[in-house]
């Protein structure tokens, strides 16, 4: 058997170092997002015909496709509150 001191520490090494990850992937998606900044600016001045924006307006259909298709709350029979 564990002691309960064991477990706490486990406990909260564990949740550290989830935290920390997320902390790193935060740091790395802002800092690309800072760096693709002059990128994506250039690519919009540059994109005459408009294949960017449809682009993206496909992109959102699809997302929005994607989350109609997925059942509403956690609930085993979620997707039978969508019937009434």
């Amino acid at each position: 058997m564990e002691t309960l001191v064991l477990q706490l520490t486990r406990q909260l090494t564990t949740s550290f170092f989830d935290d920390f990850l997320k902390f790193i992937l935060e740091v790395g998606r802002s800092t690309a997002r800072v760096v693709a900044t002059p990128i994506n600016r250039i690519a919009n001045a540059c994109d005459v015909a408009g294949v960017l924006e449809r682009r993206r307006f496909a992109a959102g259909v699809r997302r929005r496709a994607r989350q109609m298709q997925r059942p509403r709350g956690r609930w085993p029979f979620g997707s039978l509150s969508e019937l009434t």
